[in-house]
This record gives structure tokens, sequence and C-alpha cells, in this order.
């Protein structure tokens, strides 16, 4: 996400004086879905003031879970100071000594020796007590049902398209390492395969690797237009650049921007103006960072001009049963014959990508 200087600015003196003056940067008029004009500068949510406890509360995550999402915009939106705590995604022990299961996201609030999953509860308990500010700044839910059948008609859809992006990076913090980052494959499917098929079946993970890996090499352009229609869809169904529901910030917005937010991880979104803006502007409020300087494409071409043919790294054969390990190298063979050796460091600088699935790509090519 990029912010203006003067945003910027706004920011940081806001922070420093502990109260929120955040101004929008456009003031321009809009249409509500109600057909109503008004004016951004005082549709814009102002923040409470900043809460600090003597003891802060901690928020156990997963960067890109739209349900960790959910408690982080909550508290960012109440200006609640707090720890966050990011999870490996194949760590089992710390939610488990902490509420019984491998489960996120979970609220530790010292002060009343109290450990809660469950985003919604957390949602509410935080926006209903006192001692976190102003209650009820978030309105309840609206019911809307168009917004429900909007996501769910883009479920398959943003599987297919994010999940392997969420590995490919190796930038996501629960995905630093390997074992996060198989541990993800092995228990999210991809389209077609529903979940129990894709967990309790006769999968492999070597094929559940050359899935994932299938699904980065493919064209996106087909996928892509289709979001993007789906995108315009919604763009009428978002009331303004600060809130989905007329009426203000409410829980519709907790969801709707914590499932919206993993989108920007995808290179060549076409967002609609206002639907744009409303990501952009809830971001700085809630102080979340989108995924847009990360964002993949992971097209065909990409593998084509900037891996030529991956080969034989003297542990590696074609039948993709060896996966490199950080810190390992490859050889490459370029068009011309030539062979060159590849650090695994130079080889994720040029792509982002997991090497093991990176390999796999190449390996099923070959």
């Amino acid at each position: 996400m990029k912010i203006s200087t003067s945003s910027f600015v706004v920011l940081v003196a806001s922070a420093a004086a502990g109260v929120n003056a955040w101004t929008p940067a456009s003031t321009s008029k809009m249409t509500t879905a109600m057909s109503m004009s008004t004016d951004l500068s005082q549709a814009a949510f102002v923040k409470p003031e900043r809460v600090v406890r003597d003891q802060l509360p901690t928020l156990y995550v997963y960067d890109h879970c739209p349900f960790c999402v959910r408690v982080r915009f909550a508290l960012g939106m109440k200006n609640i100071k707090h720890n966050l705590y990011f999870l490996a995604n194949d760590d089992i022990p710390t939610p488990t000594a902490l509420v019984g299961k491998k489960i996120s996201p979970i609220f530790q609030f010292p002060e009343d020796n109290m450990v809660m999953p469950e985003s919604m509860d957390i949602v509410n308990f935080v926006d209903g007590d006192e001692r976190f500010g102003p209650t009820g700044v978030i309105a309840p839910a609206s019911g809307r049902t168009d917004l429900k059948d909007w996501q769910k008609s883009v479920q398959s859809l943003l599987r297919t398209l994010q999940r392997p992006r969420y590995v490919a990076t190796g930038l996501l913090p629960e995905f630093q390492q390997l074992d996060g980052r198989h541990a993800f494959i092995k228990n999210h499917q991809l389209p077609p395969y529903d979940k129990a098929e894709w967990k309790t079946g006769d999968m492999t993970m070597e094929e559940k690797l050359k899935i994932y890996a299938e699904a980065m090499d493919s064209d996106p352009a087909p996928l892509l237009e289709e979001l993007n229609a789906k995108l315009i869809q919604l763009d009428d169904k978002v009331a303004c650049e600060y809130y989905c529901t007329v009426g203000g910030l409410s829980m519709d917005d907790v969801d709707l921007w914590a499932r919206l937010r993993s989108i920007t991880i995808v290179d060549g979104v076409e967002w609609p103006t206002k639907l744009r803006n409303y990501m952009n502007n809830l971001s700085e409020l809630a102080d979340i960072p989108l995924y847009d300087e990360m964002a993949m494409k992971c097209e065909t071409a990409m593998y084509e001009t900037k891996w030529t043919v991956l080969v034989v790294h003297p542990k590696f054969n074609r039948n993709g049963t060896h996966q490199l390990e950080v810190g390992e190298d490859a050889i490459s063979e370029e068009a011309d014959g030539s062979r060159n050796e590849i650090s695994w460091m130079d080889m994720h600088k040029m792509c982002g990508l997991e090497m093991s699935i990176m390999l796999l790509a190449n390996a099923s090519k070959a």
C-alpha cells in the first residue's frame, strides 16, 4: 500500500499525540447505495483516543487468515494497543497450550486472566468493554445477504488464486519456514478438490505440491477476468469509501474488508475506484497493511524467461521426489547448453517462490 506524504505526516503526528486526527485524502462527493449524496469528509470514520492498558492484550494470528484480520481490524479501528504474535502455520503446541487445540485467532487478556478464541466473540468483547474505550463503536451486522452471496460466488475462484500465492511469496510470517508452508499445503485444498478428499483421501504430499505448482504455473488471465467482473459487481454494493453499508462502520465491514484484503496478493487485479479507496482507507485506519507490494503474477511466461530449464541438482531427480531446502544450490542449464550454479537465495530473489513448488513445477514440464 502506498501512502501519500501528507497522509503519512498526519498519521505519525496523530500517533505521537495519542489522538487520531485522520483527515481523508478526498473530499469529493459520491452517491451511496441509497442514492444519497454524502461528503466524504463527514462520512470518514473517526477513531477514538488511543487505549493503552498497563498489561497489553496479546493477539495470536496468522497474517493471511481473514478471521484473524477481523480482530486486528476491530482493534485497529478502536485504536487499542496490543501485542501481535504471528504463529507459524505448523505450530501446534502454542495454540494448544492456550485453548486446547490448533486454532486462530486467540485473544489473551492478562488483566482478567482470560484466553478467548473465535473472532467475532473477541470483536464483541473488545467493543463492549469500557476498558477498551467507547463501546458500540462498530455497529451490529446489518443482515445483508447480498454481501454473503457475493462472497460465496467467488470462494473457489479466490482459493485458486490466493492459496498458492500465500506460500509462494515466502514473506508471510506464518510461512517463513518450509514446515509451515508444507503444513498449509497439506491441509488446504485447491479446487476442484473438496476438503474431505484433500485431507483424508489417498493423495500424497508430492501430489499436493504438484497441484499447487500447476496452479501457480497456469495462465491467470481467465481467472482475473472473472474476478475483475465480480469486483465491479461488489463496487455497486459498497456504500462509500469508508464503509460498505449505509449508516457507518459495522460488523459488515469487519467481515468484508478482512476477506477482501487477501485479493491484494494477486497481481493484475483491476479494482473499481470506490472499492479500491475503501480498501486503502480502512487499511490505514485499522493499521493493517495490504499485500500490493508482494503481489504475484506467477504466469507461465515468468518461468520461461527467468528459469529457462531448471535441472538436476546432484540430489534432485526429474520425477520430483527431492525438494531443495533453504540454503541449497541448484544447477541451471541455459538454452545454449552452458551450465551455471544458481544459489537458493538468487533463485528466491528472482521470483520469490517456494523452492519445492518451483522444482515440482519444472519437473512436471521435463
